[in-house]
């Protein structure tokens, strides 16, 4: 198995999460902050928006089961890539929509996507791509929040149809249930 690293965010965290658990070739998908200047910050000094990071998910994955490309295709499927720095009704830096490659590869294909991704979108594509800096775990009680509340208010209004578009867009990418 050789595992890769991808770190996303696109919004809140949660919604990529419980998207990206359920994709064959996905070994783990946890919530963290990353692009900002403060260590280790809290989530509300995230929320606060003074920190400078957003929240993202990193994803380990076995890239023999499942490319970057896939990972990245679903990214720009899954959340609004022409939003500066807002989700639907989060709004603030935190929820920009941004790559951040761990290789020249991840690079080269996130601008291949990227390129792709303009076509179909009808507004332009604000999505940075940046290294990837130094990565912070989320607190506990955000790791897996959307299977562990899937009836709160945001989940169920917020998470749920993002998972339920991944189901039917990426049915064949899904992993089969055990």
């Amino acid at each position: 198995m050789t595992t890769e690293i991808a770190t996303l965010g696109g919004g809140c965290f949660w919604c990529l999460e419980a998207v990206y658990q359920e994709l064959k070739g996905v070994q783990l998908v946890e919530s963290g902050y990353s692009g900002g200047k403060m260590p280790d910050p809290s989530y509300e000094q995230v929320c606060g928006g003074a920190t400078g990071h957003a929240e993202v998910v990193r994803i380990v994955f076995d890239q023999a089961e499942v490319a970057y490309r896939d990972i990245l295709e679903i990214f720009f499927t899954i959340h609004d890539p022409t939003t500066l720095n807002r989700q639907g009704n989060d709004s603030g830096t935190q929820y920009r929509s941004v790559i951040f490659f761990h290789s020249p590869q991840q690079e080269d294909t996130a601008k291949h996507v990227m390129a792709e991704m303009a076509n179909v979108w009808d507004a332009p594509i604000v999505t940075e791509l940046l290294p990837a800096p130094v990565y912070y775990k989320a607190e506990a009680y955000h790791q897996n929040y959307y299977r562990q509340n899937p009836m709160q208010g945001y989940c169920a209004f917020v998470v749920a149809p993002k998972v339920a578009k991944f189901r039917k867009i990426f049915a064949d990418r899904m992993k089969q249930e055990t």
